[in-house]
């Protein structure tokens, strides 16, 4: 039996579907080491290997198929564009993806003004303007501090994601427009998700009662 492969979000994501997993019978004790320098890590009784990767790289992880499944942001999913299965909402790591700026900035986008843009994510934010909003406007990528664009002039608004909205406004600034919802999510490629359809849909279906249970 060959095993299934499964790419997890390094960070809190893979801690937060970790302790899911072991509640539907899946344990990997060996992860929890973390002066382990180990890359792929396996769980022998259940034939799964796990491997942790940077959110950004998870998508085409599994769109290659060198993962069978995957656990990321929705965030994420939007900017990759990969061609592959989104399964589950895991609920976890709730956020929103939101236009953000200085109140001045309010009727600029009330009125399709061309505008620029500062953002880590070029293409959810090219998508939204463009393609919902129809209002032109020019995406500059940044990948540091966002909020800092619309502070020193570099862009009139920004596209990020928003927790507590604690950092907007400690900053003059507020939230705009909201593009959309965001949480932890469960990826399949395509080919695995007919060749190993059997296991793959046990592990979804165990995932979905254990949620559903948590929501009652």
């Amino acid at each position: 039996m060959r095993y299934l492969t499964i790419a997890l979000t390094k960070g809190r994501l893979a801690f937060k579907t970790l302790e899911l997993l072991e509640q539907i019978g899946i344990t990997c004790d060996e992860m929890k080491d973390k002066n382990s320098r180990k890359l792929i890590f396996t769980n022998e009784e259940r034939g799964i290997r796990f491997f942790l990767a940077k959110a950004n790289d998870v998508p085409t992880y599994v769109e290659y198929g060198a993962a069978d499944i995957g656990i990321c942001g929705k965030d994420t999913i939007l900017e990759e564009g990969r061609k592959l299965y989104e399964v589950i909402d895991l609920g976890f790591g709730r956020c929103r993806m939101c236009v953000c700026g200085p109140a001045s900035a309010e009727d600029l986008l009330r009125h399709h003004e061309l505008i620029r843009v500062a953002t880590k994510y070029p293409g959810i934010a090219k998508d939204y303007f463009y393609n919902k909003k129809h209002q032109t406007v020019e995406i500059i990528k940044l990948n540091g501090s966002i909020e800092l664009a619309p502070l020193v002039g570099l862009s009139e608004v920004i596209v990020d994601i928003v927790e507590t909205g604690s950092t907007l406004r400690e900053n003059g600034l507020t939230v705009l427009e909201e593009i959309c919802d965001l949480s932890a999510r469960v990826i399949v490629n395509q080919v695995s998700m007919k060749r190993e359809n059997v296991r793959v849909t046990r592990l979804i279906k165990d995932l979905q009662s254990l949620l559903q249970e948590e929501r009652l």
